[in-house]
C-alpha cells in the first residue's frame, strides 16, 4: 500500500467538521465539601503599626535613652558602640532640628518593612536613611538602619 502524501492533511482539515461533545458535568456530592480558607496571614507589624512606631520612635529630635536601650536590635547596639563619632540610628553627629518619617512599605514574604527618615538641620539642609524594622520582632525594635550616602 502507499501513502499519499494529502491523505493525512485531507484527515486533519476533517477533525473540526466532527460534532462536538462537551464533557459531562461532575457529579454533585450529597454532602457539601469544606471550602479551603485562605490561609491566615502571618502575624506580624502592619504598615500602620510601623509608621507610627517609628514617629514616636524618632521624635522631633531623636530616640530617647530608653528606646536606644529597647527598641534596637542587637546589631545596632553593637553598631554604635564600634561607631563612637557617629549616631548610627540618626546617620549623624549632631541633634537635628526636625525629623520626618516617610511612607512605610512592608514586604511579607520577607518578614520586613522599612520607611525612609529625613533629618532636617539648621543649616536648611536634609539627609535621608532607610531604616528596617523585622515583622516579628517583639517588641517592635529597629533592626536595621542604612545610611544613604
Amino acid at each position: 500500500m502507499m501513502l499519499k502524501s494529502y491523505g493525512l492533511g485531507a484527515l486533519l482539515l476533517a477533525l473540526p467538521a466532527l460534532p462536538f461533545m462537551p464533557p459531562a458535568p461532575a457529579p454533585v456530592p450529597a454532602v457539601p465539601v469544606p471550602v479551603a480558607t485562605p490561609a491566615a496571614t502571618p502575624e506580624g507589624h502592619t504598615a500602620d503599626q510601623i509608621g507610627r512606631f517609628l514617629t514616636r520612635f524618632y521624635g522631633a529630635h531623636g530616640p530617647s535613652d530608653h528606646d536606644r536601650r529597647h527598641h534596637i536590635s542587637q546589631v545596632l547596639q553593637d553598631r554604635q558602640l564600634r561607631t563612637a563619632e557617629s549616631d548610627v540610628l540618626l546617620c549623624a553627629r549632631n541633634e537635628p532640628r526636625d525629623i520626618g518619617v516617610g511612607p512605610v512599605t512592608v514586604a511579607q514574604a520577607a518578614g520586613v518593612g522599612w520607611a525612609t527618615v529625613t533629618t532636617h538641620w539648621d543649616s536648611g539642609k536634609t539627609d535621608t536613611f532607610t531604616v528596617y524594622v523585622r515583622l516579628d520582632s517583639k517588641p517592635i525594635r529597629i533592626d536595621d538602619v542604612i545610611c544613604a550616602g
